[in-house]
């Protein structure tokens, strides 16, 4: 009993934060490049949020100072709507507070942790509160946020409220951090943004690098995309504890049957009646709040056993086949683009998502030096880091590259985008760096870069025709000359011009006839593709 009472004697409660102090890691500080990069990450998605929410088209601006060895200062302002003086503490540096979390709709965040983390790490490395100016409406917010990692709460000090008479709004968080470096590699900072602006061809971005050279990212876009539109859950992605959670909490409906039709996407009157039908021991009739955990677990069940429509697509919003190819022209100005878009899929029983591939090849990647590129991104938001156990680049390396023209993929002029867009993107920790290999979602990415492939393959192998069939052209005009003298000899006469001319035309007429064929093939087989096209299945049907 002694020693039962000593091992007991150090039990303590901790916050979340606090959980994250000593594991930092899992937000992505980890190595001084990679923490450099996650701050950028952090503050960029949340301010891409806010505008695209607001409806405002996202202008950023990013200045990064070196104040020391392996210490800087990073200023990201934006033109957002601002932060309420009442969420500003817990927005910045409060963990799992947000709009996020709890909301069924596609977001770049998730869990409301990440500008919370960047706060607490730039408290952790220098010991100093990071600095806010928040114009909302029409007040101005100066103050500095203190943290709490105790008790994972944010206090405002030196708060200064003005007036703001011209209307403009946006946010501006400065801090320094130790313990980071800035590169410019293909994980550094300038990537980062290079590969933000490519997915958001409608944000404006700038940065200051510490040698105080700038650069900017022109938006290509006038219009922000469509707003996804926040979504039910689907009765196949939700657990027995998730619907006793729903139950517990709903006030509006006094009897399961409407719960379950107002709180549940694709839930009728009809489904409910086969629900009945399924657990006929469940009282469909009695308050929710009164649902035990049994009926749970059994109408989980019965979910199982009723066919489904699948869950609404309005919830998710891909960048776009023409924003992507606008994007790649801007940055790479390649000889060939290939994007495919998918069909909305479903993971999980009853997560949707939806997977684009863009293919480019030759151009401006041969002179960038880029050879066997793979660009990740999940909801718009670049994935440098982690890339080993992602998905994304998993399905990329299983496709056998040989088969659309490309022999020795890392050796290529050639960059593959692969846009992941979810309610829920599977990622494999914290850190939001890598998507987890689950096998729906390995399938799609796969069939939608092959998809993609082939539209480049159709132009490598186009390519290669008409150059050997320019080299037949070249071989046989070099015989011309002798053809026509030696025809005008064996006739005795003297229209060798004129034998000339007209073994040239000869020539001209076949060769333009084989380019015709080759291009009316290429024209045909490019209609067949977009006609297959709208079902989005055409690589499962087609591949392996």
């Amino acid at each position: 009993m002694a020693e039962g009472k000593d091992a007991f004697s150090h039990f303590q409660e901790h916050s979340v934060a606090e959980f994250f102090k000593k594991n930092r890691q899992m937000l992505g500080f980890s190595g001084k490049t990679k923490s450099m990069t996650t701050i950028i990450h952090e503050a960029v998605s949340n301010s891409l949020d806010a505008c695209e929410e607001a409806g405002i088209l996202p202008e950023l601006k990013v200045v990064i100072r070196e104040l020391g060895e392996y210490h800087f200062l990073v200023h990201i302002e934006d033109n957002g709507p601002g932060i309420p003086k009442q969420y500003l503490g817990k927005a910045l540096g409060q963990m799992l507070a947000g709009t996020k979390f709890h909301r069924y709709v596609q977001q770049r965040g998730q869990q409301g942790i990440g500008i919370s983390g960047v706060s607490m790490y730039s408290l952790l490395t220098t010991g100093k509160h990071p600095r806010i100016t928040s114009s909302y409406k029409n007040k101005k917010l100066s103050c500095e946020l203190s943290l709490d990692l105790k008790t994972n709460r944010a206090e405002l000090l030196n708060l200064v409220e003005e007036d703001n008479p011209d209307g403009k709004t946006g946010l501006t968080y400065e801090a320094e951090f130790k313990d980071v470096e800035y590169k410019r590699s293909d994980q550094g900072v300038y990537e980062y943004l290079r590969r933000t602006a490519l997915a958001n061809p409608h944000a404006s971005i700038s940065i200051t690098e510490p040698n105080g050279e700038s650069s900017s990212f022109p938006r290509v876009i006038e219009s922000n995309p469509k707003r996804p539109r926040e979504i039910q859950p689907h009765p196949l992605g939700i657990s027995a504890h998730d619907l006793l959670d729903l139950a517990h909490a709903q006030k509006e409906n006094r009897k399961i049957s409407a719960f379950l039709q107002n709180s549940l996407a694709r839930v009728s009157a009809n489904k409910v009646s086969e629900l009945r039908t399924l657990v006929p021991d469940v009282d469909f009739d009695k308050e929710p709040s009164d649902m035990s955990w049994e009926d749970a677990e059994k109408i989980v069940q019965s979910f199982k056993q009723v066919k489904w429509i699948a869950p609404e697509t309005d919830s998710i919003v891909p960048i776009g086949k023409e924003q992507i190819e606008k994007s790649f022209n801007n940055i790479f100005t390649p000889e060939i683009i290939s994007v495919t878009e998918r069909s909305p899929k479903i993971y999980r029983g009853g997560v949707p998502f939806m997977v684009e591939a863009a293919i480019a090849y030759g151009g401006g990647i041969a002179h960038a030096g880029k050879k066997g590129d793979m660009m990740r991104f999940a909801n718009r938001v670049p994935l440098l880091f982690d890339a080993g156990g992602c998905a994304i680049t998993e399905s990329i390396k299983s496709v056998e590259w040989s088969r659309y023209g490309l022999k020795n993929f890392e050796e290529e002029p050639v960059v593959v985008l692969v846009n992941f867009v979810s309610v829920h993107v599977p990622y494999t920790g914290a850190g939001k760096q890598a998507v987890s290999t689950e096998e729906d979602v390995f399938d799609e990415i796969k069939n939608a870069v092959m998809e993609a492939a082939r539209g480049v393959q159709r132009y490598i192998s186009g390519k290669r025709k008409a150059h050997e069939i320019e080299g037949k052209r070249k071989a046989i005009l070099r015989y011309v000359e002798q053809l026509s003298g030696d025809l005008a000899s064996l006739s005795d006469s003297k229209a060798k011009d004129s034998l000339r001319q007209k073994l040239l035309k000869l020539v001209e007429e076949k060769y333009a006839a084989l380019e015709a064929e080759e291009n009316g093939e290429s024209n045909s087989e490019n209609g067949k593709r977009e006609t297959g096209n709208g079902n989005g299945n055409g690589a499962s049907e087609d591949e392996e």
